[in-house]
């Protein structure tokens, strides 16, 4: 009996994860919102009944999709925040990082990138309370810096917010880069960014 249950535990998996890649390749040319279920069905090679078995709707597969888009966006954001060295080699790290990622999540970053300012209201609010549990990791992390001494908690978390916002940017960016030398133009702005950023955060107090 034990064995039946794993067998169909593995089948439903399996075809929630074809329901997942199936949505996630079709997002790659369309929003959301114009996606059809069974479009969505089809590309995975399931009966539309057999949606309904794993979701209630397109808006709940987008936030499936958002916290699996998510998780790896996660994993890049706390590397750059363990990368240790001084600010000029922590800034070109963290695009290197950023970089990375793009080409390892191309679809993801992608599907965020559309939908983060989207006509899908679920999807909209999930990736905005992701990126937002973001801020408060890198605030926490900020806030035990050295250089945070002083400041407000209310400061610290404007400066966290501008972290992630800035890290989410520079990877569309890249995203978007048509070559080699697009890229090395989009990692050098970025690092010209962080650099005014962490020069605006030393000074700030003295404003």
């Amino acid at each position: 009996m034990s064995h039946t249950v794993g067998v169909r535990q593995a089948q439903k998996q399996q075809s929630r994860r074809a329901l997942l890649d199936a949505g996630l390749h079709l997002l790659e040319h369309q929003n959301l919102s114009s996606l059809g279920m069974r479009e969505v069905t089809r590309e995975a090679g399931m009966s539309p009944a057999g949606f309904y078995r794993h979701f209630r709707d397109l808006a709940e597969l987008g936030v499936a999709l958002v916290e699996e888009s998510l998780a790896s966006l996660h994993g890049m954001i706390r590397a750059a925040l363990a990368e240790k060295g001084d600010a000029e080699e922590l800034i070109d790290r963290t695009v290197e990082l950023i970089a990375g990622h793009v080409a390892g999540h191309r679809a993801h970053v992608r599907f965020l990138a559309r939908e983060r300012h989207g006509g899908v209201q679920p999807v909209r609010e999930a990736i905005a309370a992701e990126l937002a549990r973001f801020a408060d990791e890198v605030a926490r992390a900020l806030g035990a810096q050295p250089e945070s001494a002083g400041w407000s908690g209310a400061d610290v978390r404007m400066l966290a917010e501008l972290y992630v916002d800035h890290m989410v940017a520079t990877a569309v960016a890249f995203l978007d880069a048509d070559g080699p030398a697009a890229e090395r133009r989009i990692a050098r702005t970025a690092c010209t960014q962080l650099r005014l950023i962490s020069v605006g955060r030393r000074h700030w107090r003295d404003a």
